[in-house]
């Protein structure tokens, strides 16, 4: 199993960041009955990162609930020194992990490592100011490459201008094996213009939670990419 087993053509991952943590696992068990089978679970460490997000105990608490229902946790350690912990991401659950192109001078020797621990996918992503030919070059060893469209650490932030053009330039740039994710910013007016130029994993949200209806804006969000 991987990446190409999980996509179904296009995928809207809730990003758990922005979830009601009082209610963690009834929204989760809500948007699966609506569809979702991929969930983004962001982990930061306060150095790459300002804030200190949730981790792995967080994580073991709701993948026994996403996986029952043949789900997947899409893991995105916006951490330094990301392999450190890769061991105890696996243990709690994930299934995909994804690290920074800015914190990891040897990418290829971190994506070696994750497939080791046991990952049946591992992504890279890149910030706003990273160059996408740069990510390109060292691409070969991921499934997936994270084209952040907001500066990563907060929910709710607005699309950037000109991630429009990041996203279609790395989309590019990659052999079609390696999927294109884009994360931050992505709503109702953003959706089908990401996924034309050439992401098929969009994270969203505050788009999602942000909302009383949370089945309904997942729906509306699919629904826009038809």
């Amino acid at each position: 199993m991987g990446w190409r087993d999980w996509i179904r053509t296009v995928e809207i991952e809730p990003s758990l960041y922005a979830a009601d943590f009082a209610r963690l696992g009834e929204q989760v068990e809500v948007l699966m009955r609506a569809g979702a089978r991929i969930f983004h679970f962001d982990i930061g460490d306060g150095h790459f990162i300002p804030p200190i997000t949730v981790g792995p105990v967080v994580l073991q608490s709701i993948t026994p609930i996403i996986h029952r229902e043949g789900g997947v946790l899409d893991c995105h350690l916006m951490i330094e020194t990301p392999e450190k912990h890769f061991a105890m991401v696996k243990v709690a659950g994930g299934d995909s992990v994804t690290v920074h192109y800015e914190v990891c001078p040897d990418l290829p020797a971190v994506a070696a490592a994750a497939r080791e621990v046991g990952f049946e996918g591992v992504g890279l992503a890149f910030n706003p100011e990273t160059e996408p030919e740069a990510v390109a070059e060292v691409a070969g060893s991921f499934d997936l490459v994270n084209c952040m469209t907001v500066h990563p650490g907060y929910s709710g932030q607005k699309f950037l201008p000109h991630s429009l053009e990041r996203i279609a330039q790395v989309r590019a740039l990659l052999p079609p094996e390696i999927y294109v994710q884009v994360d931050g910013g992505v709503d109702f007016e953003n959706a089908a213009d990401i996924y034309e130029a050439g992401a098929v994993l969009l994270v969203a949200g505050h788009s999602i939670f942000g909302r009383e209806d949370l089945p309904r804006t997942y729906r509306r969000l699919v629904q826009a990419l038809a």
